[in-house]
């Protein structure tokens, strides 16, 4: 008989042994049953909640996105000004939950995924929407809307970019250097509107 109240349990010590697999091997070229024994579960438990693979690799996606959106949502709700609302996107973007090794892989890894899956595409454009979305409500104030526009898909462009060059360092992801190259642009393109 299932234990009562496993299954959320067990979901996501599966998930969390998917973005472990997929950041050790940085790539999908993992199997369930790799998955199943990281999470201490049989391939078969792994199989009933999710399906096949991409079942699994849809639900961490949406995992990993849930936890990007309430991190930002957190990091928003203590901003006081515009400027300090994409300071604060950006902050999130390179924190320690989100710009870790195995964290970066799993996101690299589902970009090149998503060009054969249309569910992963589905969500990496609803987390490109959000990302612009937030960085919109911080630029809007700041400059003209065409140029907020622009800024904001430079932001992304930077965001992105760093995580793949990250990907191609070893070493642990330094944080502070990636935000203040970010920082170092926004500051810049502010600055030619206050003039």
């Amino acid at each position: 008989m299932p234990k009562v109240g496993m299954e959320p349990l067990r979901r996501r010590a599966l998930i969390d042994a998917t973005i472990s697999a997929i950041g050790e091997r940085g790539s999908l070229d993992v199997t369930m049953s790799d998955i199943a024994g990281r999470a201490g579960v049989s391939s078969a438990l792994a199989h009933h909640y999710f399906g096949a693979k991409e079942g699994l690799l849809q639900a961490t996606m949406r995992h990993l996105l849930t936890e990007l959106g309430r991190d930002v949502r957190a990091a928003l709700s203590d901003a006081r000004d515009p400027r300090s609302r994409v300071a604060a996107i950006v902050r999130v973007n390179f924190s320690e939950t989100q710009f870790q090794a195995e964290t970066i892989a799993a996101w690299l890894t589902f970009y090149v995924a998503a060009q054969h899956s249309a569910e992963l595409r589905r969500l990496l454009r609803i987390y490109a929407r959000r990302l612009h979305s937030n960085l919109m409500s911080g630029l809007a104030p700041l400059m003209t809307r065409a140029e907020a526009e622009r800024t904001a898909e430079a932001i992304a462009a930077l965001i992105d970019g760093l995580y793949i060059r990250r990907a191609l360092k070893d070493g642990p992801p330094n944080a502070g250097s990636a935000i203040a190259l970010v920082e170092d642009f926004l500051t810049m393109k502010i600055g030619q509107f206050s003039r």
